[in-house]
């Protein structure tokens, strides 16, 4: 489904592999290779080598829990045998720039840098918690992150509890956002962008990636990324900052005031009745719009709905909110409390738009190539701009004649009949000696038949090896 479109489909395999379960760990990477998975994902060294025993060319991308910060990092990445290497989260500009540099001057093949541009922040260093682990028994590096760095916590200053008011979040960063920085990352080397997703909607998918392809689009042009706004914001926001990228900068990469989604800022409340609240905004909200009210207290639980009706307040410049009856309880709602807008079902339309139902959304071009000549099949060999060739055959000769032969224009409009497929007519050569004729009924078998040959020709898979000397359960070859 993936190749069909021209999307590449890699498969994180992070999880920290035991000894007993290294035979289920090579099973199921010889299912990822022989399924055409273009690369894996990898934090473990000792999956790295179990890889390469299983297969000479299969991609490895060292993920960024591998914690490369250093060219002796990447060279030794490469010494793995990966193709790429997604850097840890913790290195700035400089500290990519450096990197690159130093790849330039070894005089081997560089290996291409991605580097983490969005999402949210593990507060450990690359992602490495063991807080989960200990708290709960559920471990982070085996993906059961119980997210305790979201949770409240107090803070102990020689025996006593040190007074922090709101700020009780002290091991939440905000979310990161690269957006600003996108023309030095370009600048730095970065080969690729990598925008966390874990456990996060289909909209929000649509929507971050949306906004992230414009801005490349407008870096590529010369001009300024925009400002990471409202739709990263709505998208999912704990806050927004640029991470390590420019420094570190502790007291700004952590508020402290929350630790879960928030949205964008509406503004402060200046007075709330039983199923309405008043607000000097900030931005703009209408009726049907998700909102929360903000006491300092998440872990309290938090007053919030659908806004009903937006009016004029009782003072210049404050607007009234109303709500459902019994969906606030207004006597938790008191003056100065902040107010977020958290949800936008206008923008879930829009964004559902771009990916919902059967529709075919994007179709890429197939340069199509038509041989024969009378007395010969027809061949058709079609090309994709990644270089995936196909081919099928008519399955009878062509016949010559001379009254309706087969020109660009029938050619055109049978072979280019790619509707519901991810494909659409490109470039049309015809190699046709003679005048010769096919019936449109075969001429249409050619093209079901040529793209079914097509992506057949993308799901080939990488070469297995000789998988004898596998290490097994207890370690021996």
């Amino acid at each position: 489904y993936l190749h069909a479109r021209g999307v590449r489909g890699y498969v994180t395999f992070n999880t920290l592999v035991f000894t007993a379960e290294l035979e289920d760990a090579a099973a199921m990477l010889r299912t990822l290779i022989a399924a055409g998975v273009d690369a894996a994902i990898v934090q473990d060294v000792g999956v790295c080598r179990l890889i390469r025993a299983l297969s000479p060319d299969f991609p490895i991308h060292c993920s960024t829990q591998m914690t490369i910060t250093s060219p002796a990092g990447v060279a030794f990445a490469r010494d793995l045998g990966a193709q790429l290497v997604v850097l840890a989260r913790e290195n700035s500009i400089a500290d990519i720039t450096r990197i690159q540099a130093a790849q330039a001057e070894a005089g081997t093949p560089a290996l291409p840098l991605e580097v983490f541009v969005h999402g949210a922040l593990c507060v450990a260093y690359s992602g490495q918690c063991l807080t989960s682990e200990s708290l709960g028994g559920r471990s982070a590096n085996r993906g059961e992150c119980a997210q305790a760095c979201r949770l409240p916590s107090d803070l102990i200053a020689a025996g006593q509890k040190v007074s922090i008011g709101a700020r009780r979040y002290l091991l939440s960063p905000q979310d990161l956002a690269g957006l600003e920085v996108l023309p030095e990352l370009v600048r730095a080397g970065g080969a690729s962008l990598k925008i966390e997703g874990r456990r996060k909607s289909p909209e929000y998918v649509a929507s971050i990636t949306r906004v992230y392809r414009q801005a490349i689009d407008r870096v590529r042009a010369g001009a300024e990324p925009p400002a990471a706004g409202y739709e990263l914001q709505m998208a999912f926001s704990r806050g927004l900052f640029p991470g390590w990228f420019r420094g570190i900068d502790n007291p700004r990469l952590v508020h402290g005031r929350f630790g879960t989604k928030r949205g964008v800022f509406l503004g402060e409340v200046t007075a709330a009745g039983p199923d309405w609240a008043e607000v000097r905004l900030a931005a703009a909200v209408k009726p049907g719009d998700g909102v929360v009210f903000d006491a300092g207290q998440p872990e309290a639980g938090e007053q919030g709905g659908r806004v009903y009706r937006v009016e004029p307040g009782a003072a210049p410049g404050v607007t009234r909110l109303g709500f459902g009856r019994g969906d606030i309880d207004g006597r938790r709602v008191q003056p100065g409390q902040r107010l977020w807008k958290t949800n936008e079902p206008a923008l879930d339309r829009e964004l559902r738009a771009t990916f919902a139902g059967d529709q075919v959304r994007h179709q890429r071009p197939l340069a199509l190539e038509v041989h024969g000549a009378p007395g010969l099949p027809m061949t058709v060999l079609a090309r994709d701009e990644q270089g995936h060739v196909a081919r099928a055959e008519s399955a009878a000769p062509l016949a010559a004649d001379e009254r309706q032969p087969l020109g660009e224009p029938v050619l055109r409009a049978q072979l280019g009949r790619l509707g519901g497929t991810p494909f659409t007519l490109g470039r049309l050569e015809l190699h046709l000696e003679g005048a010769v004729m096919l019936p449109l009924s075969e001429l249409n078998r050619i093209r079901r038949a040529l793209v079914a040959a097509y992506l057949d020709h993308l799901t080939v898979a990488r070469r297995l090896a000789d998988t004898t000397r596998v290490p097994n359960a207890a370690g021996h070859a």
